[in-house]
């Protein structure tokens, strides 16, 4: 499973995402800060998935560990955006939100939340 790819895509399923963010949706790559004007929103791995419960001597999830950055020009934005991506996280995926840095530099707010859960394995099934 690419969970950058599924994070990606069920943010960018949302309206308020979509609108104030979609071509500003990254995996690894942060915006120099003199490009913030409008919402960015980065995506990162922390750690590489590692494999989770145990039945059969099988491994049955991957436990994943990212990081969603935002990053904009205007605080209530900032929060608002990342609200609305911890929602995304928990009701889709069942991450629960972790501690993450919040800086303000240059005129940018970033909220940089961690995100850590489970998943069952693609191959789950025909385990």
């Amino acid at each position: 499973m690419d969970i950058l790819t599924e994070v990606y895509n069920a943010l960018v399923a949302d309206d308020y995402i979509k609108e104030q963010a979609l071509d500003r949706i990254k995996f690894y790559e942060y915006p120099a800060t003199g490009d913030v004007i409008n919402p960015h929103i980065v995506i990162d791995p922390i750690d590489p998935p590692t494999p989770k419960d145990f039945a059969d001597n099988n491994w049955t999830k991957l436990d994943y560990l990212l990081q969603i950055d935002v990053w904009t020009r205007d605080r209530k934005t900032t929060n608002q955006v990342a609200d609305k991506i911890r929602d995304i996280m928990w009701n889709k995926f069942g991450f629960a939100q972790k501690a993450g840095p919040k800086e303000y530099a240059e005129g940018v707010f970033r909220d940089a939340r961690r995100y850590r859960g489970t998943l069952y394995r693609e191959d789950f099934d025909s385990l």
